[in-house]
């Protein structure tokens, strides 16, 4: 079986509850060995909630992971007072740690892959981490140049080309260097991670209507349609967002490349909450994450869909096995 690092995300979220109801969940098929990288105290509070039905080991040296087979590894990290619901620079920094010590585990071959449970950008912002999410501070580690965010479910993938930047800015970014970069990303993994030999993409338009001919915004006539030519037919589009989705058109398509977050993950999270993953194309260790965030409102509750958080955990394996074909 390949490890797998599971952050415990926001301590003040939902991130330790869903973690444990998934374990709960594949546990007993023996498919996953699970590495849980949470604070012991977290881990202690978190189970008079939700009660595990899996045998464990709690560890505070990642070396001991080597020598554990049967049992889910709960690796400590940084203790910590949770405030459920509370947004706090102490949990900011325990959920920075955990991503930390994940990437260490996977960079020196203890795991094959990370998973990583909702973070707080606010709560990082109060701690001074200066990552607006894990996709940036993933890539920043692994000093990975070309990435991209992804979004996969049965129904469809979707990437984009910007990513946690404002509105007003992201006109600015869509060039077709960065366009190019980002399709080769995508290429790439479609064909090794998803064993997809010939991927057929979609790009979606920036502007209403995708700029009408350059009547409402010139970027798809003087940027997107540009790059679309250069790929020799393998590329589809630019696609007017609206109706892509409205008449399912993106069924035809392997993946769906949209030009900033919210043009994406609104028609995907309509078709897919609690069923889709959040993936890192491009790095050279595999990360997935639930397609959610931290839900502060029903946190300490018991009352978290871990539905999203084995979805992520079955894709992480799914791709470490197709990487190693």
């Amino acid at each position: 079986m390949n490890k797998i690092a599971i952050t415990c995300g926001d301590v003040n979220g939902i991130g330790p509850e869903i973690v444990i109801k998934s374990i709960n969940k594949l546990y007993a098929a023996k498919k996953y060995s699970l590495i849980f990288i949470c604070p012991h105290n977290v881990f202690e509070n978190t189970i008079q909630i939700i009660k595990p039905e899996f045998p464990y080991k709690k560890i505070d040296n990642e070396d001991e992971i080597l020598t554990e087979s049967n049992n889910v590894v709960i690796l400590n990290t940084s203790k910590v007072k949770q405030s459920y619901g509370q947004v706090k620079a102490s949990s900011g920094k325990v959920a920075y740690k955990a991503i930390i010590k994940a990437c260490y585990l996977a960079k020196n071959d203890y795991v094959k892959g990370i998973v990583t449970a909702p973070i707080s950008k606010e709560a990082f912002k109060k701690a001074k981490i200066n990552f607006p999410g894990h996709t940036e501070l993933l890539a920043d580690y692994f000093n990975t140049k070309n990435f991209a965010m992804m979004f996969v479910s049965n129904k469809m993938k979707a990437a984009l080309a910007t990513i946690h930047i404002p509105i007003k800015e992201v006109a600015k970014k869509i060039t077709i260097k960065k366009l190019n970069n980002i399709t080769d990303v995508i290429i790439k993994s479609l064909k090794y991670d998803f064993k997809n030999p010939t991927p057929k993409i979609a790009i979606l338009g920036l502007n209403p209507h995708a700029g009408e001919n350059g009547n409402i915004g010139v970027e798809e006539k003087n940027i997107i349609n540009k790059f679309i030519s250069a790929y020799n037919n393998k590329i589809y589009g630019p696609f007017v967002p609206d109706a892509y989705f409205g008449n399912r058109i993106y069924k035809e398509y392997d993946c769906t490349i949209g030009m900033y977050h919210d043009q994406v993950l609104i028609p995907f999270k309509l078709l897919n909450f609690n069923k889709g993953v959040n993936f890192t194309a491009g790095l050279p260790i595999v990360r997935t994450s639930p397609d959610h965030g931290t839900a502060f409102d029903i946190a300490g509750k018991g009352a978290a869909n871990p539905a999203s958080m084995i979805e992520a955990i079955k894709l992480a394996e799914k791709i470490i096995k197709n990487r190693k074909k």
